[in-house]
């Protein structure tokens, strides 16, 4: 959109950026509650992006070669509203009025699938940074997959604008690392350098120079002196564009609050209204009339109106060569629409494995990795990796090349020891659309993934995750590795479904729930160890509970299990019948599939009437209560593992037969049915 402010006025221009300012300084002042200082100092850096360098389409906000514009310092969220109201978009001046406001679509951060325009949720710093990272991975495969001799239809950039504090949290430093070692030369970061953050001057605690470090992690970097400074911002920016090996950051020295007599350049101006009377003053500084508030002049309207009308004749453009490129082919373009929709070509469910019990044990995790494995030739979207484990994780896509710079079209991701920033890419490979991302690593490591599963979970996002290594059952790598409390976290999260699946059949079925769930994120929770196969389909774990063996009648007991522990609820459900005691073993994979089915089915598994019930799981027991009910108990881990072999551990926490025999037998009452 280079040529829509090419025959404006300096004057017209500074107008159009105070604008977007003082609708930033009277959000803020009305709701008496935001960060009015970033925006004030980048409405400049917006201004041209959005004016002479982004394509979209405002009409269609997810037209789906639009280039993605990510606002990591998610606190200046009305930085952004401006310029969606600005531009076009379908956000009124009434919703600016609003802002933060309840059931507006201006909240004090931004959101994803509330406001239009409006690609990831950010505010907690870093996020949006690797968010970018994704989208732009995601580019780079399918411009490599899709793209072939005709007509290009997948060429946009991913722009972010990044403030010191993103740039002092880890997870940027892990996404910066990997995607200057990716290449990838559609990304261009623009740092808000304004020296300020809650605490006072940033002198006070991070005095590196970032320009060097992205020089290290082998980015083009550029220094613009003056973020008010217009042609040098559009200079830079088309340098960045003209980067087709290196992401490019611009660090662009601005002024929180700008405009501001008393608190430009001050912490006051970050996260707090500016108060009636510095905007008296500031609007008076800057020639702004004192009212009304919310103004948006004439002159300025005008100036942004033709960029509705540019983005959408832009997109139709591209939905012309789009047809031109399907006609010439059509496998191809099924393929696309395949990626698009998120599904397999015909005939991905008798590709599954299927395990006989005869023969043997096998860990889940691999398991997993036969299924994987299986089904990735009808997922042309499907692309993932591990954060350095793929060897113990099997998730490895065999006869598939590895994504680097020089092979941008093959499957297999290495994220290296970044597990924060596989998160965060993950979700915004997702976000970009035309992807499947997995993503897999030890269970425990979750830990360092904590921010990102988090807004996976708050945007839905469908992202799989391969979690191996699941209890103590991983065994002489001691307790600094095996989870106990990371079941009870993620089952806490909203939006995620866990499945925890007992043998290698519950885990072919859990890989197809993952794989056609859509609604949040799914985490498959596997083991190191080997479990013996016990039946040879698993059609139950779709429910999330099911009865995997049953006296008949009216049960005196009830084990409920998930994972390896299962194996051992059935062989005291073996013993128990032998002593002639009614018993049942319930597998429970999920207990997010399970609270969703119907009551009757619900009540069928678990019947009220029967108290007595046992729930078995090498984890913490936190939350078990919901389904034992008062009158149970918990086989689990209320404190953290050691360094031994596998058996040897579950034989002195517990989680034998013989317990969970002798438990059951003695919530039954004893005796005979």
């Amino acid at each position: 959109m280079t040529d829509v402010a090419s025959g404006s006025s300096s004057a017209l221009e500074e107008r159009c950026i105070n604008t977007i300012r003082f609708l930033a300084v009277d959000a803020v002042q009305k709701a008496n509650s935001g960060h009015p200082g970033m925006p004030m100092g980048m409405a400049s850096v917006a201004h041209i992006l959005w004016t002479r360098h982004m394509k979209y389409n405002p009409n269609d906000p997810t037209w789906v070669d639009r280039d993605r514009f990510v606002l990591s310092a998610g606190h200046g969220s009305m930085l952004l509203y401006a310029m969606l109201h600005l531009t076009g978009y379908d956000l009124p001046l009434e919703e600016l009025r609003q802002f933060r406001q309840w059931g507006s679509k201006t909240p004090g951060h931004p959101e994803h699938g509330l406001t239009p325009g409006v690609e990831t949720t950010t505010g907690p710093l870093g996020q949006g940074f690797g968010n970018a990272v994704g989208m732009a991975i995601a580019e780079a495969f399918l411009a490599a997959t899709f793209n072939g001799d005709g007509p290009t239809i997948v060429d946009h950039h991913t722009y972010a604008i990044a403030s010191d504090g993103d740039m002092m949290e880890g997870v940027s430093s892990e996404a910066a690392s990997l995607a200057g070692h990716l290449g990838l030369g559609k990304l261009i970061v623009l740092y808000d350098d304004n020296h300020i953050h809650i605490e006072g001057s940033t002198a006070l605690d991070f005095t590196e120079d970032v320009v060097a470090r992205f020089d290290a992690y082998q980015w083009h970097t550029q220094r613009v002196a003056d973020a008010n400074d217009r042609g040098a911002l559009d200079a830079a920016i088309l340098a960045a564009k003209a980067q087709t090996g290196r992401p490019s950051l611009i660090a662009v020295r601005s002024h929180i609050g700008f405009g501001s007599p008393n608190r430009q350049d001050t912490a006051k101006a970050h996260g707090e209204p500016l108060g009636a009377d510095e905007v008296r003053l500031t609007k008076e500084h800057l020639g702004w009339p004192l009212e009304p508030t919310f103004l948006v002049p004439d002159e300025v309207r005008a100036f942004y109106a033709p960029l509705a009308a540019k983005g959408a004749q832009i997109a139709k453009d591209w939905e012309a060569r789009f047809a031109t490129w399907r006609a010439a082919d059509p496998d191809r373009a099924a393929a696309w629409d395949r990626a698009q929709r998120r599904e397999p070509a015909p005939g991905w469910e008798a590709a599954l494995p299927i395990f006989k019990p005869e023969d043997g044990g096998v860990p889940t995790r691999a398991a997993s990795g036969q299924t994987l494995n299986a089904i990735a030739p009808f997922f042309p979207a499907l692309i993932g990796g591990s954060a350095d484990l793929s060897p113990s994780t099997n998730t490895i896509l065999k006869e598939c090349g590895d994504f680097q710079s020089s092979s941008p079209g093959c499957p297999n991701m290495h994220f290296g020891v970044r597990e924060h920033a596989m998160a965060a890419i993950a979700n915004g490979m997702v976000l970009h659309g035309g992807v499947m991302p997995y993503v897999a690593t030890f269970f425990v490591f979750t830990d360092y993934m904590r921010p990102s599963l988090r807004l996976a979970g708050l945007m839905r996002l469908p992202v799989i995750y391969v979690f191996t290594h699941d209890s103590i059952g991983l065994g002489e790598d001691g307790p600094t590795h095996q989870p106990v409390e990371h079941l009870a976290i993620l089952r806490a999260t909203p939006n995620w479904t866990i499945i925890r699946p007992a043998d290698a059949n519950e885990t072919v079925a859990a890989w197809k729930i993952a794989l056609t769930h859509g609604d949040g994120p799914v985490g498959l929770v596997l083991t190191r160890q080997k479990v013996p196969t016990m039946q040879a389909a698993a059609a139950g774990v779709a429910r999330g509970g099911y009865v995997l063996a049953d006296a008949g009648g009216t049960p005196r007991v009830i084990i409920i299990a998930s994972g390896s522990e299962v194996q051992h609820a059935v062989a005291a459900y073996e013993r128990l019948r032998a002593d002639g005691i009614a018993a049942r073993v319930v597998s429970m994979p999920s207990w997010q599939l399970f609270a969703r089915q119907e009551a009757a089915y619900r009540e069928a598994v678990l019947p009220a009437a029967v108290t007595a019930r046992l729930a078995v799981e090498a984890a913490s027991p936190f939350g078990w209560e919901r389904w034992v009910g008062d009158a149970g108990e918990v086989i689990g881990l209320d404190h953290f593992g050691a360094s031994a072999p596998a058996d040897r551990l579950m034989t002195e926490f517990g989680f034998t037969a013989e317990n969970v025999y002798q438990t059951a037998k003695r919530l039954a009452g004893g005796g005979s049915a």
